[in-house]
């Protein structure tokens, strides 16, 4: 077979993955995503109906990412075992079990305990839907991929509220409060959803009824090529591989900083919009939705632009300062409309920014050391969840305005554009040692000869 037409061959398989494939993992992503909207809906009507504290709300609200966390990398070795299929599904059907059983919380300990099961249940979701872009797609299209996958948290921006108020206007419905109609019918959907993936989510190209044999070989060629050897290698006795390997714990800081700004901004953006002299629940809420819009042009954009110019470090550190000059330019204007827009603008970079993040960490890893090594990185990026809206919250509590948290983002983005410089490095000496290993046609940062 020629060399152009394996190309075409691939170019055809990859449009059929993307249609196919794609579509039901954003499905189970964009409901992770809503699932999250309902308890910050339920916050009052928890407080009113079950007597949950603002402390005890907000504990509890936390503990989800404890165990989440805490269970990344542990369920995503367990994926790598039995495949992505049956455990992407069994993610689905567990927490969407556990969601619909908070409707019976009555105290602080259920909703601990609710909460707690619910990270437990969600944990290993993202990087399981990483590791089978490892399988499916060539390097070069893994950023697009990615960003399509994004699209779901996006749209979970849009739709999320939106569906959950639909849900809690259910009041007294069945002598169930709308707060627990809520619970029980996104739980419901997800398990739904769960049941989807595992019917028709095949776990490999060559499980795909829909790829021709050619397709579905041209896949896992191309997919396995520029991967580092040892994708066979065991975990054990391979923890720095998977966890220490410079470019790894570089990527994931990087990750992390990131992640305080999204989520920072992401939970401040109702009060930060309501500061602006806007009033009205509904306008509020409109107004805000511009980060929606913005990560949706982001995920889009971004990763197009990054396949024609792969220039790895550099677009890092590049999509890591622009926030924080967008920030201080947010502080030093006073023009409402200007302020929104720069929301919007920056929502653009921060979550544009994350397919790229991936794409270059799987172009350098394979088999149980990417399904260990995304995990990982996810890992240390969920903790800035916890860190950003810390942070945000106590520059607001020292000056009164929920904007002042943006001195947080100048700070995260010089810390992360300073990063990039020891990334490229790191980038550098991977790919020379995988050169050394065996031979690869790994996409290299141009910026980095070797």
């Amino acid at each position: 077979m020629s060399i152009p037409a394996v190309g075409g061959v691939h170019a055809v398989a990859t449009r059929k993955a993307m249609l196919r494939l794609l579509p039901i993992l954003c499905l189970a992503y964009l409901m992770s995503y809503v699932d999250r909207t309902n308890i910050a809906l339920a916050k009052t009507h928890l407080q009113a109906d079950a007597g949950i504290s603002v402390a005890a709300f907000g504990l509890g609200a936390g503990l989800f990412f404890v165990t989440y966390a805490l269970l990344e990398v542990p369920s995503n070795l367990v994926m790598y075992r039995v495949g992505p299929r049956p455990w992407i599904a069994r993610i689905a059907l567990t927490w969407g079990a556990v969601t619909s059983l908070m409707m019976f919380i009555h105290d602080d300990v259920t909703f601990y305990i609710g909460r707690i099961a619910l990270g437990a249940a969600e944990a290993g979701l993202y990087p399981a839907m990483m590791f089978m872009v490892t399988r499916w797609f060539a390097q070069k299209d893994r950023a697009t991929a990615i960003g399509f996958i994004y699209l779901a948290p996006t749209v979970g921006l849009f739709l999320g509220s939106p569906l959950g108020g639909a849900l809690m206007e259910l009041d007294d419905l069945g002598g169930f409060h709308g707060w627990q109609w809520l619970f029980l019918a996104e739980g419901v959907m997800t398990m739904v959803i769960g049941m989807v993936v595992l019917a028709f989510l095949p776990q490999r190209p060559a499980d795909a009824k829909w790829l021709t044999a050619e397709e579905a070989a041209a896949l896992s060629d191309q997919a396995d090529r520029g991967a580092e050897t040892g994708g066979g290698q065991a975990l054990r006795g391979n923890l720095g591989a998977a966890f220490g390997r410079p470019f790894i714990l570089l990527i994931g800081f990087i990750y992390f900083l990131n992640q305080i700004t999204i989520n920072g901004v992401t939970f401040n953006v109702p009060s930060i919009v309501e500061s602006l002299d806007v009033s009205g629940p509904f306008l509020i809420g409109l107004l805000s939705g511009v980060t929606g819009i913005g990560g949706t042009i982001g995920v889009l954009v971004i990763p197009a632009v990054f396949r024609r110019v792969p220039r790895e470090s550099l677009t890092i550190g590049v999509l890591a300062v622009a926030p924080g000059v967008i920030a201080a330019v947010f502080l030093a204007v006073a023009s409402p409309v200007v302020r929104i827009a720069l929301i919007g603008v920056m929502s653009v970079l921060t979550l544009g920014t994350l397919p790229v993040f991936w794409s270059v960490a799987m172009a350098r890893m394979s088999g149980v050391l990417a399904a260990a090594g995304l995990a990982f990185i996810n890992t240390v990026g969920l903790t800035g969840g916890f860190v950003g809206p810390y942070l945000f919250g106590l520059a607001e509590s020292r000056s009164g305005d929920p904007a002042s948290g943006f001195s947080v983002v100048i700070i995260a983005s010089f810390i992360g554009g300073l990063l990039a410089v020891p990334l490229r490095w790191a980038l550098r000496r991977e790919d020379l040692q995988t050169a050394g290993r065996a031979p690869t046609t790994i996409e290299r940062d141009p910026e980095v000869p070797l």
